[in-house]
């Protein structure tokens, strides 16, 4: 339970709210009691008098009190659920957003190292299913068993009103039973549901890699291997999913049958007493209507308390990503960022990625392209530059000052970097510019449009610059992604700029456009090129080949 503990912390900055919420609930539940029961009361009474009134004696019946009483349960009813679900589903939804924005928020700080410590797939499935699992904490877990337990102690009140004894057998049966639903159904299925968190993690881990590596997996020969490997882990899944469901299935009908035999033994009691005189008829099918009632509030806790032990795994996992902590340290007293960003690897060792003792520099001001096969290391070595990760041994200089020295948001300010993945947000072509430069006007977008030969084509769609890109920029091309993607970074017009493998993606007439149209916003910067051949990169003043490092 104390993996929860968090996460209550964080529902109590909305215990205001959270307290409106289960008043609501509270309140819908017992109009369901009122109405149910005193419709019992009243079409009984009603029933009666009228044989009274055949067998010709003289009775006063009331049906405006009464009557009034069932419209305004109906209608409390009908509002406070209504009311309940906009005030409730509001509340979660703010709190999902709290929990992704601080997770996200947590992501972005940790360095590369520790963030290939997961695929991209499993950090996305925490921050989606996972923070999805923990909305059931309130909804499910917290809230629902507490209204059922206030309105079965009502109900025992309003039995003990007219019958103590009757009251107490009922109260103590009522409450074993939503133990049961509670306590007992959650640690029934624990295992269970707390296999289902990771067995879809590993799931979607694997569709993603056999789409993404469909080509790859069909040239070697296996993907009928991983096809079945995938198809076995969904099946063994779909079999637990349904033997949880068949175990909620079988509580909620014992939830049904004891809830009836309750109302039964009730109904049955109150008659006796209504024989001997202690009771009236109306009354004693209030009681028992008003017992039936509660199957609203009960009758949904087998399902929610089904899934404890996924909303445990989920705050688990999540718990422990909260604790992952950034590798690239912050310095306790910050440099200032030298004005000359004369750049030194120097001696840099990074053990993952093969490089021992490298020695390189790159002048301020000047252009170096770094040329060498995939997988070689030329991206780890920007990444070094910008300080997604600190090396093994050595240091990477800027005029002498080693970057572990300078604060990082001051160091990042002073870079722009294409990375070789195109990240664009299912946003705006402006949305995705103004990541680069937040105040830029409309003409020094077009400006940065025009220089990676964009400018045409934006010009032409029916939205121009607010033209939605789809997500990661499915509606634009790959090259055109790549180009909108290069001009978010010129757009930035930092001193220190990254570009790997540019041009992507690009034909050889757009390519020669493209790299024509951004001279400009390249001059009199630190440039730092990366790609396979010096043909396809902007113009570099001096080019080496990652063997001459070795």
């Amino acid at each position: 339970m104390r993996e929860l503990l968090p996460w209550l912390k964080l529902l109590d900055e909305q215990r205001g709210r959270l307290l409106l919420g289960a008043l609501l609930m509270t309140f819908t539940l017992l109009s369901a009691v009122g109405l149910l029961g005193l419709s019992g009361w009243f079409i009984t009474a009603t029933g009666l008098t009228a044989l009274l009134w055949a067998a010709g004696q003289r009775v006063m019946f009331d049906v405006y009190v009464p009557g009034g009483g069932i419209r305004f349960f109906a209608l409390s009813r009908t509002l406070s659920r209504y009311a309940e679900r906009v005030v409730n589903h509001d509340t979660v939804l703010r709190l999902l957003a709290t929990l992704r924005s601080r997770h996200f928020a947590g992501l972005a700080g940790l360095d590369a190292a520790t963030l290939g410590r997961l695929r991209a797939a499993q950090w996305l499935n925490r921050l989606t299913a996972d923070i999805d699992t923990l909305d059931s904490l309130y909804l499910r877990l917290l809230a629902p068993p507490v209204v059922a337990l206030v309105g079965v102690l009502v109900v025992c009140v309003l039995v003990g009103i007219f019958h103590l004894p009757l009251a107490a057998a009922l109260a103590a049966a009522l409450l074993v039973l939503l133990a049961g639903l509670t306590w007992g159904m959650g640690r029934w299925c624990q295992r269970l549901s707390a296999g289902q968190v990771g067995q879809l993690d590993e799931l979607r881990l694997r569709s993603i890699e056999q789409l993404q590596g469909l080509a790859e997996l069909r040239a070697a020969g296996t993907l009928g291997g991983h096809q079945q490997r995938l198809l076995a882990s969904s099946e063994q899944m779909l079999d637990e999913q349904l033997t949880l469901q068949r175990r909620v299935a079988l509580a909620q009908s014992l939830t049904g049958l004891l809830l009836m035999a309750s109302v039964l033994a009730a109904l049955w009691m109150a008659l006796q007493w209504q024989q001997a005189g202690l009771l009236s008829g109306p009354v004693a099918v209030m009681l028992a209507l008003a017992l039936l009632a509660l199957a609203e509030g009960l009758t949904v806790l087998p399902a929610a308390f089904a899934r404890f032990g996924a909303t445990l795994a989920a705050a688990r996992r999540l718990n422990e990503q909260v604790t992952l902590g950034s590798r690239l340290a912050e310095p306790a007293l910050p440099r200032d960022v030298p004005e000359r960003l004369d750049i030194h690897w120097q001696q840099v060792s990074v053990r993952h990625a093969g490089i021992a003792g490298l020695d390189l520099q790159l002048e301020a001001g000047t252009r170096l392209a770094l040329i060498g096969r995939s997988g070689c290391g030329k991206s780890t070595l920007a990444a070094l530059l910008a300080r997604q990760l600190d090396p093994d041994a050595g240091a990477v200089r800027v005029a002498g000052v080693a970057l572990t020295e300078l604060a990082l948001h001051d160091w990042h300010e002073r870079i722009a970097y294409l990375t070789q993945q195109t990240a664009l947000l299912h946003d705006s072509i402006a949305a995705n510019l103004l990541l680069g430069k937040a105040d830029a006007s409309d003409a020094e977008l077009w400006q940065v449009l025009e220089a990676v030969d964009l400018a045409d084509l934006v010009e032409s769609l029916p939205q121009g610059l607010d033209h939605w890109v789809g997500e990661s920029g499915r509606q634009l091309s790959g090259g055109e992604g790549r180009r909108l993607a290069l001009a978010r970074v010129l757009l930035k017009g930092a001193p220190l700029v990254i570009l790997d493998e540019p041009f992507s993606g690009l034909d050889q007439a757009t390519r020669e456009r493209v790299r024509q149209g951004i001279e400009p916003f390249l001059a009199d910067r630190t440039v730092l090129l990366l790609g396979h051949d010096p043909a396809v990169l902007p113009e570099a003043g001096r080019v080496v080949h990652w063997a001459q490092l070795q």
